[in-house]
């Protein structure tokens, strides 16, 4: 113990350090707690300890060297070790690596030196690489940087300017105009309530996706008994309206059921259901903040703020998806999680002409949108199919609906370009910004550059686009064989539990394209039944654009789904990558659930699911399909002996014949061991429990999808 203390006590002229790296979650109890108590200011990490003891040991005005995650720098957790520097050291020297600036490693890490000595008047030198991707890049700038201070990625400043910013983030490339909006403007929390929403404990069952439940129980208003009501969970990178995708169960019976799950918290419960501001709390890279009207309840994950005033609320809207909000909230904490804590400290200016058309517009447009796909609930028909782009040629159809969605994206960006210039000019910030937004952030669907993204070229996304369109024209098609949609109806038709093909007739007597009787396609290797999906969707293709251009609309339909300037035939669509499309549209949870024995397919509607639905699979179809097969079989049996048939063509029977064989064992097998027990379990399911509890119900009858099955 003296030895140790012996090598503790010395104090140096220069101490350089990498600290170890360990958060409290992986340390034990007696190491946190011993932080706690000795390293009050440095307790979120063992590097932040390692620091304050550091400069321990160093003798006044020595000098001091780290290597550290810069998490530090901006994060809250980090604030007191960054006013322990501040306020009693000096930073001489900073440089923020990019997050690959090492080979094999994906790290946020800084280099800094330090002063053991308060100078509040100096100014250190910082280097900013987070531009210079990669390993390689990083010595050559920090040299360049060094004998060029004016290259662009070198800065001064001083820890008094630190302080300015609330929080104290080491934000050192900031101008002292920007410094000053923070000192001089009110900020954020002056002008608005910032919420976390409930924790369920149990997402999986109280938070579904909503085409899973049926849509009578779907809240409309206030006022009407509901079981679910629309909940912001957050979502992926979209501004202004969207991700209006999942439902909360919120009636009385299932909070209190909630309440006995660990994690259960039911935050701000009093703010439900009132129109607010959301954002994703983890984003990808830059911030995108939706406007969420009365009706909805909101997560832990998917955040809200509040303000009885509609202006402010506006003002806001159109200040946290401009530029300035996206620097300020890097500036707070360039790290991908955006917290109330962050907004809070933001600069807020009211704009008195920022004009109220202009919000509805970039709402409006945003909306039109969102409600394009039939995973909006307020999707009524395929853009495709309005009268104002249908025409009898599916490509002067899609050429028409193009040319409109491109309006739309110019639009927007015009816009959002506009709402650009409005907040830099009401900041001051007309020589630091300039309004221009690229297409990557005009979050349409409709606009391929967001959609896609990457360093696709315009004739990739272009193709990207087309194919993704038609293939939403082939589950739209679905969705109007199974009655989910109709072509003479809007919106949904057959969407609850238990709808049956008279609750359709109910609504559409007289349908142009009328629904499957038995809820029932199957999908094959070739046309051995009447309602055949591919049978059924060149029905409907004859029916929504004529027959008259029928075979010029199936050709480029297949050419958009082909590669390569191939077409793809459509029924290999169907076989092989139709379903996969939908569990993707569906996010993994499935409205249309496939039986498949490998090649035998039949896809159905769960909404129109009924206990005797596999009875009906087995006899009406996988067993009438084995006895079509067979006598086809017997044909050929015929053809492969005959004396007027050709050696090609007796080869061709007896391979054929083979494959038959085949098929009727895998038939055999999967009606004795699956179907037919299934078949006779009568099993019920209730949509209410969603897609992952009711999808392994029917167990391995149904094709395999990956966290279902």
């Amino acid at each position: 113990m003296l030895k140790q203390t012996d090598y503790l006590s010395p104090r140096y002229h220069v101490v350089v350090a990498n600290p170890p790296y360990m958060g409290g979650s992986g340390m034990n109890d007696r190491l946190n707690n011993w932080l706690k108590e000795e390293y009050t200011d440095a307790k979120s990490d063992l590097f932040s300890a390692f620091i304050i003891r550091n400069t321990e040991i160093a003798l006044d005005r020595g000098q001091l060297g780290f290597m550290t995650p810069f998490v530090w720098m901006f994060i809250p957790s980090y604030e007191k070790l960054r006013n322990f520097i501040l306020d009693n050291k000096v930073i001489t020297s900073l440089i923020q690596l990019e997050y690959s600036g090492f080979d094999g490693a994906t790290v946020p890490i800084c280099t800094f030196t330090l002063e053991n000595n308060y100078r509040p008047s100096f100014k250190g030198g910082y280097i900013r690489l987070s531009e210079f991707k990669g390993a390689k890049n990083q010595s050559p700038k920090v040299l360049e940087a060094i004998l060029n201070p004016k290259c662009g990625w070198f800065h001064s400043a001083q820890s008094y300017d630190f302080k300015k910013i609330p929080g104290s983030p080491i934000a050192y490339w900031v101008s002292p105009y920007i410094r000053e909006l923070f000192v001089s403007k009110p900020s954020f929390e002056n002008a608005f309530e910032f919420k976390a929403g409930i924790s369920t404990g149990k997402n999986a069952e109280f938070i579904l996706f909503w085409p899973e439940v049926s849509a009578i129980n779907l809240r409309t208003d206030s006022t009407n008994p509901y079981l679910y009501t629309p909940h912001n969970k957050g979502g992926e990178f979209r501004k202004w309206m969207g991700n209006w995708d999942y439902v909360l169960k919120y009636s009385k019976e299932h909070i209190k059921k909630m309440e006995g799950n660990a994690g259960f918290r039911h935050d701000s419960k009093e703010y439900y259901f009132k129109k607010h501001i959301g954002w994703s709390k983890i984003t990808s890279s830059t911030s995108s903040f939706r406007y969420y009207p009365e009706g909805f309840s909101f997560d832990s994950a998917g955040l809200a703020m509040f303000t009885s005033e509609d202006t402010d609320l506006q003002n806001a809207m159109g200040f946290l998806n401009s530029k300035i909000s996206n620097e300020f909230i890097k500036l707070l904490n360039p790290t991908l999680n955006v917290t109330p804590q962050v907004l809070k400290k933001l600069p807020f200016v009211k704009v008195e002409n920022h004009s109220k058309k202009l919000y509805e517009k970039l709402y409006n447009i945003s909306k039109h949108d969102w409600d394009s796909y039939e995973t909006s609930w307020d999707f009524t028909t395929l853009p495709l199919l309005e009268d104002e782009y249908r025409k009898p040629a599916l490509a002067d159809s899609y050429k028409a609906l193009r040319s409109h969605w491109q309006t739309m994206t110019d639009e927007m960006q015009r816009l959002e370009e506009e709402n650009n210039r409005i907040f830099i000019e009401a900041y001051g910030l007309e020589d630091e910004l300039t309004p221009d937004v690229p297409l990557k952030e005009i979050t349409l669907t409709c606009n391929p550059h967001y959609r896609y993204g990457g360093d696709k070229t315009n004739d990739e996304l272009e193709a990207l686009l087309l194919a993704d369109t038609m293939r939403e024209l082939i589950s739209y098609a679905v969705g109007c064989m199974f009655g989910r949609y109709s072509l003479d109806k809007p919106g949904l038709i057959l969407a609850n539990q238990g709808d049956t093909i008279e609750d359709y007739y109910q609504q559409v007597p007289k349908p142009s394209y009328a629904p499957d009787e038995d809820n029932v396609l199957p999908i094959l290797d070739g046309e051995w039944f009447g309602d055949d999906i591919v049978d059924c969707f060149r029905r409907f293709l004859k029916v929504a654009f004529g027959e008259a251009h029928y075979n010029e609309n199936m050709q480029f339909i297949e050419m958009a789904l082909g590669k390569n300037g191939k077409p793809r035939d459509i029924r290999d669509y169907f076989l092989k990558d139709f379903y996969d499309d939908h569990i993707k549209r569906y996010k993994k949870r499935p409205i249309y659930w496939m039986f498949s024995s490998g090649d035998f397919n039949a896809l159905i509607y769960m909404h129109r699911y009924r206990p005797d639905t596999a009875s009906v699979v087995l006899n009406e179809y996988l067993r009438a399909f084995r006895t079509k097969i067979e006598a086809h079989k017997g044909r050929l049996q015929a053809l492969s002996i005959s004396s007027s048939a050709t050696e090609s063509e007796k080869t061709k029977a007896l391979k054929e014949i083979a494959k038959i064989n085949r098929l009727v064992l895998e038939l055999d097998e999967y009606e004795r061991d699956i179907l037919y027990p299934l078949a006779t379990q009568k099993v019920a399911i209730d949509l209410d429990d969603g897609v992952k509890v009711n999808y392994p119900k029917l167990g391995s009858a149904l094709k395999s999808v990956k966290g279902l099955s």
